[in-house]
């Protein structure tokens, strides 16, 4: 990477929101330094008020860290914008804690992002822990038809749909590709498109201010981007803590994308949007119930609750409380 035209010389900020996953994060920083020992970058970390706080034996472990240390649980989008006040390269990178990088991701996404033009967000291939590619780095906007079918198997099934906006990630030739949607776990921008389209919402709290970050920046005039021939492993929900916030966990989730298409889409959508959820969320406890006596009971037990949760945020019946929030 080549020192950049502004003030410091930094060419990148990588910019981390971490709560109770250190274990994790050291991870994910080892990575960073491996890969981009000649780079001009800065890593900023923010602590979001973790309750575990083996968070402070970071300093002595990465003396080049940033470490800023919230007092309380800003939320994902809340403690990102905290992080990027703080910096000061030419491009951002917000990267999960749970995440590695591969060899010359961060490179290769940076040259993206200064070749591609009206670069808005540059996003990579993310890799589960076995290997395998996460469906879920890239995506449509949520719509009726694509949240009813958002089942993994059909994706995999059919990735050139259309409906499912994934097919770039099983493409022959990893070149890069305009999207809608590029996960929160690792997005690329420029200094100048962040603060133009306002940083992150602080609407959410937790989930789809990914979403709503890709859909400002697009209704600013510019192009999310997938680059396939950069890669980083992301382990994906280890910072949303222990099993039994599992339910809390969906409640948000899908929370925030009702919260989210009533935003973008308007009163008459969100109202279908959230009836379509429902009459979804019921077909599928029907299924589940009627599977007990051939399933296995713990799994189904767990998908059960699941879809139980999902419909009582789509009913109205659940608020979920934000005292106990992890980050996303």
């Amino acid at each position: 990477m080549q020192r950049s035209d502004s003030v410091n010389g930094l060419e990148l900020s990588i910019i981390i929101v971490n709560w109770n996953s250190v274990n994790y994060l050291r991870e994910c920083l080892a990575s960073i330094y491996d890969t981009c020992r000649n780079a001009s970058f800065e890593v900023i970390v923010v602590d979001n008020a973790s309750p575990q706080r083996d968070i402070d034996e970071l300093p002595g472990e990465f003396p080049e860290v940033i470490l800023l240390k919230s007092l309380a649980n800003l939320g994902f989008a809340g403690a990102n914008n905290l992080g990027f006040r703080h910096s000061s390269g030419e491009y951002v990178l917000f990267l999960n804690p749970d995440t590695r990088i591969l060899g010359s991701a961060l490179q290769t996404m940076l040259f993206r992002a200064k070749a591609l033009q009206q670069a808005g967000i540059v996003g990579c291939k993310l890799l589960n822990t076995d290997g395998s590619i996460q469906t879920s780095c890239i995506q449509k906007f949520p719509t009726i038809l694509n949240q009813a079918l958002d089942i993994e198997f059909l994706q995999l099934r059919w990735p050139a749909l259309s409906l499912w906006g994934i097919a770039p990630l099983f493409a022959n030739k990893p070149v890069p590709a305009k999207v809608e949607v590029i996960s929160g776990a690792c997005m690329l921008m420029s200094r100048e498109v962040f603060q133009g389209v306002g940083g992150f919402s602080e609407d959410y709290f937790m989930y789809a201010e990914d979403l709503d970050l890709c859909h400002k920046v697009i209704q600013a005039g510019f192009a999310n981007y997938y680059v396939g021939d950069a890669e980083v492993i992301h382990h994906g929900g280890k910072s949303s803590g222990q099993r039994e916030v599992n339910q809390w966990a969906t409640q948000m989730k899908f929370r925030s994308i009702l919260q989210f298409c009533e935003k973008t889409r308007g009163p008459l959508y969100y109202s279908l949007f959230r009836l379509s959820l429902a009459a979804v969320a019921l077909c599928r406890l029907i299924l589940i119930a009627s599977a007990f006596p051939f399933g296995k009971a713990k799994k189904l037990k767990s998908v059960f609750s699941k879809w139980r949760a999902v419909l009582r945020i789509a009913i109205g019946l659940d608020n979920p409380v934000l005292k106990t929030t992890a980050n996303s």
